[in-house]
């Protein structure tokens, strides 16, 4: 039988195994869940619905260092950064209780002809399933059940299988701050388990982070079966640098917008676009600087850097970057692998048409790109199957609002980075899915907005 393991990337050790769930049980998972729809989302009110959920966000603050040391050993990731996504998860519970009411409240329409009224109202829609990735193990299902649990929705919650144990851990959160069994279910699946839960009528809806293939797979399953799916996939996205008043201010955001999470995030920087006369400068700089940050033990204090998530994330990565090189790519600095570890690494000379300059490096990877004009920056800054984030530094308001503008993403950060907030849209175009989580965007996926006209 397959199994979910949790297996320490900086060491290789498999730490403890769990089982897949059994055909049946996951069929008397989805029974449970859909049942529990009618007495979660339209008998328990709203304001009991925020209240326990404020008290999973609570739950969350009050087990950090437990629940961050979960996914230390589970994906590698740096303990100081382990503990700042659970914080982030208390903000987003609690912006979603102190506004559920607010995001839930009846929308009037102003009638253009006729006597009477007309209004939007929004209610749940039944049993989810939400699909989590590896890279974010907390922070991915608050911004997915957090919201929907308020509004009254009902979730099946497939985590990665590298993260059992943190999927262990958020199911007794949610137990214990009051959400009824039945209402939040997690499933140690197979996909192919997953594609008869999508395929299942009573199943309302999917939420999907994930690789593009893995959310094309999705998609295929879902709109065969008429449900509505969102999906937040991969990013390559990129970093315009067009002028600065501060170019080690600029470089340190480069550097910290890369590697957090040993560059395995899907709307981190990868594709440093400069102008021509700030190339040579800022390329001088980004090296020493990220040559300055190097791997460590996550669970030691002041590590900036720890493994790549798994063996095969390795693996890929170094094989994407030794078939850069071999295409042409100069290898600046970096490029070796020590496990799971690998070097902070800078890529130039990337010429169109090879595979570095279409594919998504998910990893502490840095390509950098020399351009002559704005509009030459705002061409390759497009020039990409994804549309996820982007972030653009410049002087000129002006040429910021312009620029940001004309690029082709689902977010634009202007002369900042790791700016997300709980109350921030997340969400791309192009191969970077559809759809949109966190703010009252994300509140808006799953629900009925059912008209009511009264004359």
């Amino acid at each position: 039988m397959a199994e979910y393991a949790v297996v320490n990337p900086a060491t290789g050790e498999t730490l403890k195994t769990y089982p897949t769930i059994s055909d049946g049980d996951l069929g008397a998972a989805i029974d449970r869940v859909h049942a529990a729809h009618a007495p979660w989302g339209r008998e328990t009110p709203l304001e009991e619905r925020a209240a326990i959920i404020r008290r999973v966000g609570e739950l969350h603050g009050e087990r950090r260092q437990e629940l961050a040391e979960i996914i230390v050993r589970e994906m590698g990731k740096p303990l100081e950064q382990a503990l700042g996504e659970v914080d982030f998860c208390v903000d987003i519970y609690g912006f979603y209780a102190d506004r559920a009411t607010e995001l839930l409240a009846d929308e009037p329409i102003e009638l253009l002809a006729g006597d009477g009224t007309a209004i939007v109202r929004r209610s749940s829609v039944g049993v989810l399933l939400g699909i989590m990735p590896w890279n974010f193990p907390y922070y991915q299902v608050a911004r997915f059940a957090g919201p929907n649990l308020i509004i009254g929705n009902t979730i099946l919650l497939k985590h990665a299988p590298q993260c059992p144990e943190s999927a262990e851990a958020i199911e007794r959160i949610y137990r214990d701050a009051g959400v009824p069994s039945d209402a939040y279910v997690n499933i140690y699946a197979t996909n192919h388990q997953i594609k008869t839960v999508i395929e299942d009528p009573r199943v309302q809806g999917v939420s999907v982070t994930g690789s593009g293939r893995a959310g094309a797979a999705v998609a295929a399953i879902a709109g065969a079966n008429l449900t509505k799916v969102v999906l937040e996939l991969g990013g390559s996205d990129p970093f315009v640098l067009l002028s600065t008043d501060d170019l080690d201010a600029v470089v340190q955001q480069a550097v910290d917008a890369r590697l957090d999470n040993a560059g395995q995030s899907c709307n981190a920087a990868k594709r440093f676009v400069v102008i021509d006369d700030l190339y040579e400068p800022f390329l001088k700089k980004l090296t020493a600087a990220i040559e300055a940050v190097e791997y460590g033990d996550p669970t030691a204090e002041g590590t900036a850097m720890g493994p790549l998530s798994s063996a095969s994330a390795a693996d890929r990565l170094e094989e994407q970057v030794g078939r850069a090189v071999e295409q042409g790519a100069t290898l600046v600095t970096g490029g070796q692998r020590e496990g799971n570890f690998y070097r902070t690494t800078i890529l130039t000379d990337i010429a169109k048409g090879t595979d570095a300059y279409q594919e998504e490096f998910f990893g502490p990877v840095a390509s950098v790109y020399r351009v002559g004009s704005e509009e030459e920056a705002i061409t390759l800054a497009n020039d990409t199957p994804y549309g996820l984030g982007s972030y653009l530094f410049t002087t000129d308001a002006e040429q910021a609002a312009r620029v940001a503008d004309r690029i082709e993403a689902g977010m634009v950060f202007v002369n900042l980075v790791l700016a997300d907030g709980a109350e921030l849209p997340f969400g791309g175009v192009k191969g970077s899915g559809f759809g949109r989580e966190l703010g009252r965007y994300g509140a808006d996926e799953f629900v009925n907005k059912k008209l009511i006209r009264v004359g």
